[in-house]
C-alpha cells in the first residue's frame, strides 16, 4: 500500500467517524425518539387515529394534538366537550397524542389511554385523565399505579391492560402521533387542525365560527 493510499484511507475513516458522531449528537440533542421507520410522517389524520366522534358522511374533521398532563389542554377540555355536544353529529373529532418531554407522566398517560383504547374504553380513559389531572399531574413520581387504578375503575381486563401498557408497540403508537405532530410543526399543546389546516382560535366563539364556516363549505 502506497503512502498516498494510506493517507486517503485514513482521511475517509475520519470523515465517516465524524459523520457518525454528528448524527448521534443531533439525535441526542433533540431529546426525542427516532423517527418511525418506513412511515411517512406529517399526516394530520391517519386511518388508525382515534375518533371521539365519527361521522362517516361528514367531510369536516377537527383534530387536537394533546398532552394529558398539559394544564392548557385540561383548561380547554370542557370547551371541546361542549363542541362535541353541539357538533358531534356533523363533525369528526380526532385526538392525537403529543406528550411533552417537560411533563414527567405525559407519555405514561398516553400509553394508559392507548391501552384502554385497545379494550374499547378510549373515551372513558380520555375523560378520566382530565377529570383527575390534579391527582397525578405536575409530579415527578411515576403515576403507573394511579393509571392502573383508573383502569380498574373502568372495569378493564387488567392482564390485557398491563400487557398493553408495557408493550413497546403501544409506545410506538404514541410516538407515531408525536412524529406526525413534529412534522406538521406542532411544538406545544393543545394544537388544533380543522380539515387539515392549523387553526389558532382565541375563544369558543372563534371555534364555532370556524366550524360553521367549514360545514357551510
Amino acid at each position: 500500500m502506497t503512502r498516498n493510499t494510506r493517507i486517503l484511507l485514513t482521511a475517509l475513516a475520519i470523515a465517516v467517524l465524524a459523520i457518525g458522531v454528528f448524527v448521534y449528537q443531533s439525535t441526542r440533542d433533540r431529546g426525542g425518539p427516532p423517527p418511525v421507520a418506513a412511515v411517512e410522517s406529517g399526516q394530520v389524520v391517519r386511518e388508525n387515529s382515534h375518533r371521539l366522534n365519527s361521522v362517516p358522511d361528514s367531510d369536516v374533521t377537527f383534530v387536537e394534538f394533546l398532552d394529558f398532563e398539559c394544564e392548557g389542554c385540561r383548561a380547554v377540555y370542557p370547551s371541546i366537550e361542549q363542541l362535541r355536544a353541539e357538533y358531534g353529529d356533523r363533525v369528526n373529532f380526532v385526538i392525537r397524542y403529543f406528550p411533552l418531554s417537560a411533563h414527567y407522566n405525559a407519555e405514561r398517560a398516553a400509553r394508559a389511554v392507548e391501552a384502554a383504547a385497545q379494550q374499547g374504553k378510549l373515551e372513558a380513559m380520555y375523560k378520566k385523565m382530565y377529570d383527575a389531572q390534579s391527582q397525578w399531574g405536575e409530579k415527578q413520581d411515576p403515576a403507573d399505579e394511579v393509571f392502573r387504578g383508573f383502569a380498574v375503575e373502568l372495569g378493564l381486563d387488567m392482564t390485557a391492560f398491563d400487557k398493553a401498557y408495557s408493550d413497546p408497540a403501544t409506545a410506538a403508537r404514541v410516538q407515531l402521533d408525536v412524529a406526525d405532530g413534529r412534522a406538521l410543526g406542532v411544538q406545544g399543546t393543545p394544537t388544533f387542525f380543522l380539515n387539515g389546516e392549523r387553526i389558532q382560535p382565541h375563544s369558543y366563539e372563534d371555534l364555532t365560527a370556524l366550524f360553521d364556516q367549514a360545514l357551510a363549505e
